[in-house]
């Protein structure tokens, strides 16, 4: 299993032979701007929530790869209008097996528009069971007791945004990961705005400090998540 870091909240994760995009936001990040979106091919693209700096290329990205989306119901039903047919609709607590393995749709602590400022149902994050791996994508969240209930999934990797004013940040994604009880986590949602600019080797020393491996890789840099 292999993660890509596009910048922002975006990352691809390559597992059995599939491609997995969560919230594309590329094109409008000055810091993303080496990346090709035309050359991003994903099977499947999963949404957390309907911010712009979520789904800013998911459309554009949708039509180019023909990928399914995987997103909360209120999601797909927008994307229904917007002349996407094949968007999976889920909800909180549910989950689905797919080609690739299966997706559980978990709480996220957030709020949620779309562009047009449409309802855009309720923020989520999501457990990615494949190849023996369960992965959790936080979203967009503040810390939450609700995280104790992934505590006993045994979570190989935690992507958890860390950038502070509009989600947790270093501090709160360091607690996060014990009531999940996770090692590895990989920090997103950073550096893209001034509020949510980051001392990285500050960050990196607190997750030392606390027992954790935090991995900050650069975008467009690919990690195996072994």
């Amino acid at each position: 299993m292999k993660l890509t870091y596009y910048g922002h909240s975006t990352v691809e994760i390559q597992t059995n032979g599939k491609t997995l995009l969560f919230d594309p936001f590329i094109t409008p990040n000055e810091l993303a701007r080496h990346i090709d979106v035309n050359a991003l091919k994903p099977d499947y693209i999963l949404i957390s929530h309907g911010h712009g700096d979520h789904i800013a290329d998911l459309l554009p990205i949708q039509k180019n790869s023909g990928a399914k989306v995987i997103c909360i119901a209120e999601i797909a039903g927008w994307l229904g209008n917007q002349g996407v047919a094949d968007a999976h609709g889920m909800n909180i607590g549910g989950s689905y097996t797919f080609d690739f393995g299966k997706v559980k749709m978990v709480y996220a602590l957030h709020s949620s528009s779309m562009p047009d400022g449409s309802y855009g149902g309720v923020p989520a994050g999501f457990v990615i069971y494949a190849e023996g791996k369960k992965v959790y994508f936080a979203g967009d969240t503040a810390l939450t007791y609700d995280m104790k209930l992934l505590a006993e999934e045994d979570l190989s990797w935690a992507i958890l945004p860390i950038g502070d004013n509009y989600t947790m940040g270093i501090d709160d994604a360091i607690k996060a990961a014990s009531f999940i009880n996770c090692k590895d986590i990989v920090g997103v949602h950073y550096d893209t705005f001034p509020v949510i600019k980051i001392d990285k080797e500050e960050a990196e020393e607190k997750f030392i400090k606390a027992g954790l491996n935090l991995k900050l890789p650069a975008i467009g840099e690919t990690i195996d998540l072994l």
